[in-house]
């Protein structure tokens, strides 16, 4: 049996791949893929497979970077294996 959580992020990921590229899509994985915390302390925008993360403040970005490997993979899964291939933080 799948555990409800893994059914639903593999669900909410098919339904995200689905979408147009758009700012708006690239922000609801962000969101997805960070919680919605992080999200707020970030923005995001996807430019010919690299991620530009922008955070608000020097701390959040040390804690996104200390967190990019996890959050590159998540993004990856969500977006499509192709869609990003690195992330680029900074303030």
């Amino acid at each position: 049996m799948v555990p409800l959580q893994n059914f639903a992020t593999g669900v909410l990921a098919d339904v995200i791949r689905r979408q147009p590229p758009s700012p708006g899509r690239t922000s609801l994985a962000w969101t997805v893929a960070v919680g919605p915390a992080l999200a707020r302390s970030a923005s995001v925008t996807l430019v010919e497979e690299v991620l530009y993360v922008r955070a608000r403040d020097p701390r959040w970005a040390q804690e996104i970077e200390r967190a990019a490997e996890t959050i590159l993979k998540r993004m990856q899964h969500l977006l499509g294996a192709g869609s990003v291939i690195r992330m680029e933080i900074g303030t």
